[in-house]
């Protein structure tokens, strides 16, 4: 979305049209839609910048809910900006350590900024780029104790704020058909700007799940997030909001409530034991918190193999933070013998998942040829360092 598109927008007819409208469909007529709202006589471009918006708000709805209706987006700005229900936990962060007055550098749409101003902080929402700026404004809006400023992240005035919030832009400049930025160094405002303002008060920044640990600072709790399975970003907290004694943690979010793992440091793994009669795939987020052995201590599992993320056991006890699979055949890991184990037990629809093996999933379902109405999911890893193929399936009833 560009300068001229969003004034269209902000127009008193555009906001009017743009809340008219029917909700979205991908699978709408757009041509006659658009024809439509040509013939009622609105003009081209505010024609294009509302269905652009009714695209944006429905795909908005899995991180935003209700809200999205009221909100608006840039195409970039919705692909970085935090999903409430964890922009809540952030902004809980904050309130826990009393730091009232906080400052959110780099704000995009202003997600987190609105859930800061929805549990009473007073914050004041900064963004370089006027239109992401302007659209945090007007998502902003009905919070009194919620400002936005266009600035720089690297150059505002932090006076009178006991805090600061960074997601750093993780991508291209521009508002559609962004690319990601693969180096640190690329972010803006960049890393060592947002590591250096850990010295000079508490902050807590957002940063993708697969940010190198290397570069975690030693005195961050840092902190991976999942939701409803999906690994969705890694946090860092610094000062009054780190936890004493907690430097790596694996929060999971799903339809039961919160679920958390932490410790001091990462932990060391378990030993690698014999194949048992269940099988446990961590989190993502418990991956990349490195707190597998943490995990495996606590459920009397051991790992698969060294190195490898499945864990085993011949008990099973249920957890949330691993997805457990009762194994039920050892099948050859050749092809061809593969292709006929899984013929001979009519398996027509195969899930595949592996690790420690270097197998394309995609192409080999395409070369089992598989046919037949049952279905079934099989683990390609390694076990005790041996390549195997287990034939397994989900155990439905962990909490």
């Amino acid at each position: 979305m560009d300068r001229s598109e969003l004034v269209e927008l902000l127009s008193p007819d555009g906001l009017r049209l743009l809340d008219s409208l029917p909700p979205y469909d991908p699978t709408g007529d757009v041509v006659q839609m658009v024809s439509d709202l040509r013939k009622a006589g609105h003009a081209p471009g505010l024609v294009t910048a509302v269905l652009n918006q009714s695209r944006l708000r429905a795909r908005a709805v899995p991180k935003f809910g209700e809200f999205a209706g009221r909100m608006l987006f840039t195409e970039a700005g919705l692909e970085q900006a935090t999903r409430l229900r964890v922009a809540a936990l952030h902004a809980g962060r904050f309130v826990g350590a009393a730091l009232a007055r906080v400052v959110d550098l780099g704000c995009g749409i202003g997600g987190d900024a609105m859930a800061m101003a929805a549990m009473d902080l007073a914050v004041t929402a900064v963004d370089s780029d006027e239109v992401t700026a302007t659209v945090a404004s007007f998502n902003l809006a009905p919070f009194q104790n919620a400002a936005v400023a266009h600035g720089d992240a690297e150059t505002f005035d932090l006076c009178g704020f006991d805090a600061a919030w960074l997601d750093p832009a993780r991508r291209t400049a521009g508002h559609n058909n962004t690319s990601r930025l693969t180096r640190p160094e690329d972010y803006s405002p960049n890393l060592d700007f947002v590591f250096g303002l850990s010295e000079r008060m508490p902050i807590g920044v957002k940063l993708g799940p697969g940010h190198d640990r290397d570069l975690i600072p030693a005195g961050a709790e840092a902190q991976w997030v999942s939701v409803d399975g999906k690994l969705v970003e890694m946090g860092l907290w610094f000062g009054a909001l780190a936890r004493d004694g907690i430097r790596r943690s694996a929060l999971l979010l799903d339809r039961d409530g919160t679920h958390e793992l932490n410790a001091p440091a990462d932990s060391e793994d378990v030993e690698v034991g014999v194949l048992g009669d269940y099988l446990y795939e961590p989190d993502g987020a418990v991956i990349r918190a490195r707190l597998i052995g943490d995990l495996a201590r606590s459920q009397g599992a051991l790992m698969l193999s060294e190195g490898i993320a499945y864990l085993t056991s011949a008990v099973l006890r249920p957890t949330p933070f691993a997805t457990a699979f009762r194994v039920l055949e050892v099948l050859p890991f050749d092809e061809k013998k593969l292709r006929l184990a899984l013929q001979e037990r009519r398996i027509g629809t195969l899930e595949i998942k592996k690790r420690g093996v270097d197998v394309d999933p995609a192409t080999l379902r395409t070369r089992l040829r598989l046919k037949g109405s049952e279905s079934g999911t099989l683990v390609l890893t390694r076990v005790a360092g041996q390549r195997v193929a287990l034939l397994v399936e989900r155990v439905r009833t962990l909490a």
